[in-house]
C-alpha cells in the first residue's frame, strides 16, 4: 500500500508539472525538476492531502496557506537560481517553498513569524532530510541580519512596500522578489541590487497574497 501511495503521489506530482507549470511558461530546468520531487501532500494538513496538487492555494492555518503551485514554480523562477545561493525567504508558512528552494539553492534561511507553523515546517523539513535549511521565528519584514548578505531573498506575503531591512540584506548582484501592493491584491515585483547598492525593479504580474505583517509591513490589528 506504502509503494502505491508513493507511485500515485510522484504521478500526481508529474501531472501538476506538465499540465500547471509547463503551459504556463516555467522553463528553467532546476524548478521543474524540484516540484517534481518535493512531496506537496506532506505540507498540508492531512485532511487536504486530497487536494495537494491541484492548481489553487489551500489552508494550512492560523489564517495561512500554503501557494498554488504555480506560484511557487514562477516565484522560484524569478529568483534564477544557478545552484550555489544563499537564500532568505520571508515567511516559511508549510515549508513547502522553502523545501523547493532547498532542492536548488546551496542555504536557506527561512523567518516565519507563528510559532505553530515554524515547528510544524522544521519538523516535515527535517523528516525529509532538508539540511540545508535553518528555519527562525521572528519578524520576517527585518530580515535576518546575523547570515547576511543574502544572493536572493524570496518573500511569501504581500507587503505595502519593499522592506528597506531586506533591501539592505541584499547582496550587490542580488535579487528580490516580493509581492508588493494592498489588502486584496498585489504586483509580483523583481527587485535586482546594483554594485553601487541602487536598485532596479521588474513588474513581473498580478498575484494575490496574504498580508505581510510585520515593523516593515502591514501593521498587525488590535
Amino acid at each position: 500500500m506504502i509503494q502505491k501511495n508513493a507511485k500515485r503521489t510522484e504521478w500526481a506530482r508529474d501531472k501538476m508539472v506538465e499540465t500547471q507549470l509547463v503551459p504556463r511558461g516555467i522553463t528553467d530546468e532546476r524548478v521543474l525538476s524540484a516540484m517534481r520531487k518535493v512531496p506537496r501532500h506532506l505540507f498540508v494538513p492531512e485532511m487536504q492531502r486530497g487536494s495537494a496538487y491541484e492548481d489553487h492555494p489551500l489552508p494550512i492555518g492560523e489564517g495561512q496557506t500554503i501557494s498554488q503551485p504555480f506560484m511557487v514554480a514562477i516565484m522560484t523562477q524569478s529568483l534564477r537560481l544557478t545552484g550555489e545561493e544563499t537564500v532568505l525567504e520571508i515567511g516559511t508558512g508549510s515549508g513547502y517553498q522553502t523545501a523547493v528552494l532547498a532542492e536548488i539553492a546551496g542555504k536557506v534561511y527561512s523567518v516565519e513569524r507563528i510559532a505553530s507553523l515554524t515547528g510544524t515546517a522544521r519538523k516535515v523539513l527535517d523528516s525529509l532530510g532538508y539540511r540545508n535549511v535553518l528555519v527562525r521565528l521572528s519578524d520576517g519584514t527585518m530580515g535576518w541580519e546575523e547570515y547576511a548578505p543574502y544572493d536572493r531573498i524570496l518573500v511569501t506575503a504581500g507587503s505595502p512596500s519593499v522592506p528597506q531591512p531586506l533591501v539592505d540584506q541584499l547582496a550587490p548582484g542580488g535579487i528580490l522578489v516580493i509581492p508588493v501592493g494592498g489588502d486584496f491584491s498585489q504586483e509580483l515585483v523583481r527587485v535586482t541590487k546594483r554594485e553601487d547598492g541602487s536598485t532596479d525593479e521588474e513588474n513581473l504580474g498580478g498575484c494575490v497574497f496574504v498580508k505581510l505583517l510585520g515593523k516593515h509591513g502591514w501593521k498587525e490589528r488590535g
